[in-house]
């Protein structure tokens, strides 16, 4: 697991007003790599603390693209963490494209294009089907002082990286968003090829 030093620890707080609530904001560096947290409420020493672990995702994420559901997850979480009155969300910086990068993510694309899902694009491109860990995400709960955590997520290999001593997933919450037709065969490829744990009967 990631170790922080000293000065990273959690001690400079920003302000974040959202339409799902009033959240705290602050980074955490590990090694070149900023990520971004985001809490809601007190959650030191709380149990079974409602979490999202959000990888990076220019395209779905700020500019709304309809190739994944990665948009929809993010707003989905913020908007179930003000529900619940406290919770926290790490955005994973470097996460691009499930870790291979923007610019290989658009190779990705225009190989999808031609046919080819997101898996055997990544491969074609002699690239990691999903290169993405979470020690990271794993150290920085820590660092808040979670140990029992409720975590929002469709994809059981989060689960796996997430559920190690001294942090232990209690609870799956699933994330589910509205389908849409330039969305389902990317969806359709994470639940058959990848695991993840989709209800794609609508």
């Amino acid at each position: 697991m990631t170790d922080f030093p000293d000065s990273e620890q959690p001690d400079s707080w920003a302000r974040l007003p959202t339409r799902h609530g009033e959240f705290r904001v602050r980074t955490f560096s590990c090694g070149k790599q900023e990520h971004l947290v985001l809490q809601l409420g007190e959650v030191r020493g709380q149990q079974n603390v409602l979490v999202r672990i959000h990888s990076e995702c220019l395209t779905g994420d700020v500019l709304g693209s309809l190739r994944c559901d990665c948009g929809p997850q993010l707003q989905l979480s913020l908007e179930s963490i003000g529900q619940a009155g406290h919770g926290v969300l790490v955005y994973l910086r470097g996460h691009e494209g499930r870790g291979i990068g923007l610019s290989s993510k658009l190779a990705a694309y225009r190989l999808q294009d031609h046919g080819l899902d997101t898996v055997d694009a990544n491969l074609h491109l002699g690239l990691p089907i999903d290169a993405r860990t979470y020690d990271s995400a794993a150290a920085i709960l820590v660092q808040l002082g979670l140990t029992t955590i409720r975590l929002l997520t469709n994809n059981p290999e989060k689960i796996s990286q997430l559920n190690q001593p001294p942090l232990v997933v209690v609870e799956r919450v699933p994330l589910l968003v509205p389908l849409h037709q330039e969305t389902l065969r990317y969806l359709k490829t994470k639940q058959e090829r990848l695991g993840h744990l989709l209800d794609l009967t609508e």
